[in-house]
């Protein structure tokens, strides 16, 4: 081989070994990715994030997917005639489009993306959060106006159990999970927020990392007069933003916030426009997006006749 085709190679190499401290440190972690946005929907964003996954996986990491579906279930409530209707930002959902949600969400989504995966090999298992009692829900009545409001469908956690998402890791699969919740109370099925249950999932297996993909770049400085991102900030610097972020953010940094204070130890929102987006934030040295960590731990205070 000649010493100049050794030298096109070398980026490669280079590549490679700055992503080695990261596979170190990451090695055996679990990490929860909710699924969202453009990369739901633009077919080659969604095969670059399955071959994210399974590098993921192939790294000796430990992945789990967690999925919605609004632009999917919207266009299936279209085509059934039934209207979507929302209220303090969250779809009103009648018996009728929690049978859409669920035919959408388990039996579309999650299909197609445990297909993706699955041509890496034999790895994703799909799963809803009804099963095995993952996740179960009450009945969410958001306050509007001084008064709750009757939603329909749309759930607030309540519980998770993690023991078949740690078994389908421990036997080396990669669970992808709906967003979908029974109550305990009434039997009903519910739809849950995406980003809240991913939230919820990643502090209850004790995940390393959240990661969420959206739309954006990540949370911006001061948006709309800048589109600089903040690169990080703690969980008290985002709770304070928390009340100037637009409704679509709010969810996701909420989890982000819910994750932080609940054991994970960091968690990121990145674009997932941009191909290999979470390979991008995990292994290299710069990173994308914004991410958010727990506060640090203060400092003991020395108590006076101590030596």
């Amino acid at each position: 081989m000649s010493a100049a085709r050794k030298h096109t190679a070398l980026p490669k190499a280079q590549t490679l070994i700055e992503a080695l401290p990261w596979l170190t440190r990451h090695n055996g972690k679990t990490v929860v990715i909710k699924f969202g946005g453009n990369a739901m929907v633009d077919d080659g964003l969604k095969a670059a994030f399955a071959q994210d996954v399974v590098f993921l996986r192939q790294a000796g990491l430990k992945p789990v997917v967690v999925h919605g579906g609004g632009p999917q279930i919207s266009a299936q409530l279209d085509k059934q005639g039934l209207v979507s209707e929302f209220k303090a930002g969250l779809r009103v959902t009648t018996p009728e489009a929690m049978d859409v949600v669920r035919m959408v969400l388990a039996g579309h989504v999650q299909r197609e993306l445990v297909g993706l995966l699955n041509e890496h090999g034999p790895l994703a298992v799909g799963m809803t959060g009804e099963d095995a009692h993952t996740i179960t829900a009450t009945q969410h009545r958001p306050v509007i106006d001084g008064e709750a409001v009757d939603i329909g469908r749309v759930g607030e956690i309540t519980a998770i159990d993690t023991g078949a998402i740690r078994a389908l890791l421990d036997d080396g699969r990669i669970p992808v999970v709906s967003s979908i919740a029974r109550s305990a109370e009434d039997n009903h099925v519910y739809n849950v927020n995406a980003d809240t249950a991913a939230a919820a999932l990643a502090a209850a297996l004790d995940a390393e990392t959240l990661m969420v993909l959206t739309d954006v770049e990540g949370l911006y400085e001061d948006w709309p007069n800048s589109d600089d991102v903040i690169s990080r900030l703690t969980a008290t610097e985002l709770e304070k933003l928390l009340p100037d972020l637009s409704s679509g953010m709010v969810p996701k940094m909420k989890g982000c916030l819910h994750a932080v204070r609940n054991g994970v130890q960091t968690a990121r929102v990145i674009d997932g426009r941009v191909q290999h987006s979470i390979l991008l934030e995990i292994f290299t040295d710069e990173g994308i997006g914004t991410m958010v960590v727990p506060d640090a731990p203060q400092e003991p205070r020395e108590t006076q006749g101590e030596s």
